[in-house]
């Protein structure tokens, strides 16, 4: 059986040393911050200073992966005929994933055998990290890459992202609520709670009263969508709130008696969108549509 290389982009919100474990390529998105362009690739702009910038009130912004760092990046691979596997991040989030289409047709007519597959995971963060994970430890058990292919294409759906945030004006400027809601919620105390549906978007499905009801409603829906709890290892994904991030992380451990529970900080992409204060769990259960 022919082997292959694994391939993500950063928005997958996994550390370096992590990947690396796990033997899967990165490409990295870009953030534009403070008047330049920072590749996320965990090392360009720190996760402290990028975050202070953000308390300091910068405004950053994020720009997709486009066809020709695609290309620039695929090229060595189909120069030495290695089939590749790349899981994108999430279509309604980016243009990330059409680029990669785009340098993928450029590609086949240079290298008509490069034997490169690309799949839209409709995931984000640690929730298309764990997809990533998955893949990988499947690749290192053995599997094809056709076999790996077919577990991320039936299985996305069934990968739930569940995420509340601190301050809704992030998500007023990146369009997610409309400005009203984010005045009022600021002066109520309203926090929302948010999935990402099968199509990759963002969707508002609860509004809880405080922080504290917002982290109860996170466990409360995994309660409600999480399959074979003992036997799965848990995402969560934090921005500057790690007190909140392990206590959910301990509810979740006594609740449900997991396998395991992985940290890790949202980085800078997906970080411009949310701000400050957020916290996601992402888990396999049933599909993700509708979240109740």
């Amino acid at each position: 059986m022919k082997d292959f290389v694994l391939v993500c982009d950063s928005a997958c919100d996994l550390p370096n040393d992590f990947k690396k474990e796990l033997n899967v390529d990165t490409i990295s998105l870009v953030c534009n911050f403070k008047g330049k362009e920072y590749f996320d690739d965990g090392e360009s702009l720190s996760i402290e200073e990028f975050y202070q910038g953000i308390r300091d009130g910068e405004m950053p912004t994020t720009s997709q992966i486009n066809t020709y760092r695609f290309v620039e990046f695929f090229t060595p691979y189909a120069e030495k005929g290695v089939d590749v596997l790349y899981l994108a991040f999430s279509s309604h989030l980016s243009g990330t994933y059409a680029s990669s289409l785009s340098a993928k047709n450029e590609l086949l007519e240079k290298y008509p055998d490069f034997n490169l597959q690309i799949v839209d995971t409709r995931s984000a963060s640690l929730g298309y990290g764990l997809l990533v994970s998955t893949c990988a430890e499947m690749k290192k058990e053995g599997k094809s890459l056709e076999e790996v292919m077919a577990f991320a294409e039936e299985n996305k759906f069934n990968l739930h992202h569940i995420f509340t945030v601190d301050d809704l004006n992030h998500l007023k400027r990146g369009g997610r609520v409309s400005a009203t809601a984010a005045v009022l919620g600021s002066i109520l105390g309203i926090k929302p709670v948010l999935y990402m549906p099968c199509d990759g978007s963002l969707q508002n499905f609860s509004k809880a009263r405080g922080r504290k009801a917002a982290l109860k409603e996170l466990i409360d829906t995994t309660a409600r969508h999480i399959k074979d709890a003992e036997n799965q290892r848990i995402f969560i994904s934090h921005s500057q709130c790690i007190e909140d991030a392990n206590w959910v992380a301990k509810e979740l451990k006594e609740k449900f008696n997991v396998k395991d529970v992985y940290i890790n900080s949202i980085g800078v992409v997906i970080g411009a969108h949310t701000g400050i204060g957020t916290i996601a769990v992402f888990f396999y259960g049933d599909n993700r549509e509708p979240v109740k």
